[in-house]
């Protein structure tokens, strides 16, 4: 379970002042659902995705939760840019405790996922978007979650990347669930079974998926 507890957000504009993302947000997302976060341009989805990954905090109020929540699955923006993914994953993957035989396996993982080549031991300031995201998907998934952040990653690459990337998380389904924020319907359907529409700072939860998208397409 993860509750959501009078959450303020807040962010300083420079023409307009102060601008509220969220005020006293409060809701509960159920043990062992995979969500779909999902609403216009600029409801929310990824601030609210940041607080969830405690990349950013809020203003006021609590994320109240005994279940570990990974990163923004493809946010690249960590990587040293004068090191290469090999150097990157090394290092992230000692500050999550792993060494010896258990972090190569981290690498090599990564690495095999990424399916970047020899660029995989360049700078990745040398990688085009795409590679990056590439390496950076694979590195969430090197890692064990009980909740994946996953917003717009699968976007990311070819079609092969794509039902990779797709299938990958299909596999984790029954160990792990997903926080999905989307633009793209498809998703949703195929990969969650509760939606959470964000619109004028409150959010609702449907059960019913097929529910939950209408109300956003009609926004």
């Amino acid at each position: 379970m993860i509750e959501i507890r009078k959450v303020t957000k807040s962010y300083l504009h420079h023409k307009g002042g102060r601008k509220y993302i969220f005020r006293d947000l409060s809701f509960t997302i159920p043990s062992g659902r995979n969500v779909a976060i999902i609403g216009r341009n600029g409801a929310g989805k990824s601030t609210l995705m940041n607080l969830l990954a405690k990349v950013d905090t809020p203003d006021s109020g609590r994320i109240i939760t005994d279940k570990s929540i990974s990163w923004p699955v493809g946010l690249s923006g960590g990587f040293q840019g004068s090191l290469s993914a090999r150097e990157n994953v090394k290092f992230i993957a000692r500050t999550q405790g792993f060494r010896g035989q258990a972090l190569k396996e981290k690498v090599t993982f990564v690495e095999e996922f990424a399916e970047i080549g020899e660029y995989f031991d360049l700078p990745t300031k040398t990688y085009s978007s795409g590679m990056k995201g590439r390496v950076a998907f694979g590195l969430s998934l090197a890692f064990d979650f009980d909740y994946y952040l996953v917003d717009e990653a699968m976007s990311v690459g070819d079609v092969h990347f794509k039902t990779k990337a797709s299938d990958a998380f299909k596999a984790k389904v029954g160990q792990a669930n997903i926080l999905l924020v989307t633009h793209g319907m498809t998703q949703v359907r195929t990969m969650c079974d509760l939606v959470i529409v964000l619109n004028d700072g409150k959010a609702t939860l449907y059960d019913d998926v097929e529910e939950g998208i209408k109300v956003y397409q009609n926004l």
